[in-house]
């Protein structure tokens, strides 16, 4: 039997993506979920809410960095989002207590899940593709959450696969998360296209293993490495876009 490396070319392409900023718009949404906040909380006002995401969104990258699999325990993600506000409060200069980082974390998650959005474009993107190809999502993240986040946006019937770290037991930029995903998509990596917003994760991680990295780079950030990957700045219009991410695999 063959391996996934080896098979034969004339097999579908797959096209898979990230989620998080990628598909789903966490960025802005977490902006817009601060905004709310800041106005519900006038101690947060001495914060520019620029700053005030800026450094939200260092400490969840700390976090990430922290907890690693324990993201997989949704105590110990909450007691981390209870941790991270309390810092924040900290840093805005008023004395909070533990049980204000539970009621401020309590507070910005309701807003979050009210302020939720795509990516602009990634929903025609996602369904024009499908009509064609099969379209995967590989996430770093708990399966809970990645699939309510694909139904909120309408696309679960979509994807397929869906591979998330809690379920596979290694994060990107892992290899062990890239080769699951090709052997549930039962696709050879140099027919597979990554589409994603980190360079580490996604367009160096998918690199590692074969795939075809597109690196979606909608703020304009300067590549970290000199390797050359094609670069997409929106999702629109969907099929010139999708014409695009088609033709990778025979390039």
């Amino acid at each position: 039997m063959g391996s996934i490396v080896d098979r034969p070319s004339h097999e579908p392409v797959v096209i898979f993506f990230d989620l998080d900023d990628t598909i789903f718009d966490h960025s802005r949404t977490c902006r817009a979920a601060l905004g709310e906040l800041r106005r519900a909380e006038p101690r947060f006002r001495s914060m520019p809410l620029d700053r005030l995401w800026r450094r939200y969104l260092e400490r969840l990258g700390e976090t990430d960095l922290t907890l690693g699999y324990a993201r997989t325990q949704p105590a110990a993600y909450e007691a981390a989002r209870a941790a991270r506000f309390l810092g924040l409060a900290e840093e805005a200069g008023w004395s909070a207590t533990p049980a204000d980082g539970e009621r401020l974390s309590a507070l910005y998650r309701a807003h979050y899940q009210r302020r939720r959005r795509a990516i602009p474009g990634a929903i025609p993107l996602v369904r024009t593709l499908a009509r064609e190809h099969p379209v995967g999502v590989i996430t770093n993240n708990q399966v809970a959450e990645q699939e309510e986040k694909l139904r909120f946006l309408g696309l679960r019937e979509f994807v397929a696969p869906l591979v998330v770290s809690e379920a596979v037991g290694a994060e990107k930029p892992d290899p062990t998360i890239f080769r699951h995903a090709l052997r549930a998509a039962g696709v050879a990596a140099a027919r597979a296209v990554m589409v994603g917003d980190s360079w580490s994760n996604d367009v160096l991680g998918a690199r590692a293993v074969g795939m075809h990295p597109v690196w979606f780079n909608r703020f304009g950030a300067s590549a970290p490495t000199r390797h050359r990957v094609p670069v997409l700045r929106s999702f629109s219009p969907a099929p010139a876009v999708a014409s695009l991410l088609r033709g990778l695999p025979g390039r």
